[in-house]
């Protein structure tokens, strides 16, 4: 049986579109590695590695990157991995 797909998210506490990104994540019940960029240097530093870019949200969702709260990328990287019908 694979293993199911990880999900994680790269966030600050004041940025309201990473707020907003939990908040869908968590209205379609999908479980999430929550990663704040001020509190820990390495996951700043791994979010600009993986999206080439400083801006937050960085969703890495099994291994797709989508940068910034980008509901319809969201939504197909979800479909794309099972985590959502």
């Amino acid at each position: 049986m694979a293993d199911k797909p990880q999900v994680k998210i790269y966030t600050a506490t004041w940025c309201a579109f990473c707020h907003a990104a939990k908040q869908y994540l968590d209205k379609l019940g999908v479980a999430y590695t929550d990663l704040d960029v001020e509190a820990d240097h390495n996951n700043a530093i791994e979010a600009v590695t993986k999206s080439g870019q400083r801006g937050i949200p960085v969703l890495d969702i099994d291994g797709d990157i989508i940068v910034g709260f980008d509901r319809p990328k969201i939504d197909q990287a979800l479909q794309s991995h099972h985590l959502v019908a």
